[in-house]
Parts: structure tokens; sequence; C-alpha cells
């Protein structure tokens, strides 16, 4: 995994966080649903990444 891949994934899980935890603060479940997506979702990128990596040594 590259650095640059794994920051980009680092942003996108803490932008999820903010996301769901300012959606819980204002009542509103679309942001918090939103959120929890976008942590998913970078979570998941950087599972694909480790497997790459696994492959590559």
């Amino acid at each position: 995994m590259t650095n640059k891949d794994k920051a980009k994934n680092a942003a996108q899980i803490a932008k999820g966080k903010v996301k769901e935890a300012g959606g819980k603060r204002i009542g509103n479940e679309k942001l918090e649903t939103d959120g929890q997506k976008d942590q998913m979702k970078g979570n998941l990128k950087q599972a694909g990444e480790k497997v790459k990596d696994a492959f590559k040594k």
C-alpha cells in the first residue's frame, strides 16, 4: 500500500467519523448514515490495499 493511498483512506475514515458525529449531534439521520458509509468505504479500501500488498510479497 502506498503512503498516498493509506493517507486517502485514513482521510475518508476521518471524514466519515466527523459526519457521523455531526449527524448525531444535530439529529440528522441522513448525515449520520453518510458518515458511516464513508467510514465503511475507507475501511474496505484499506483492506483491499492490504490484500494487494500481501500478494506482492
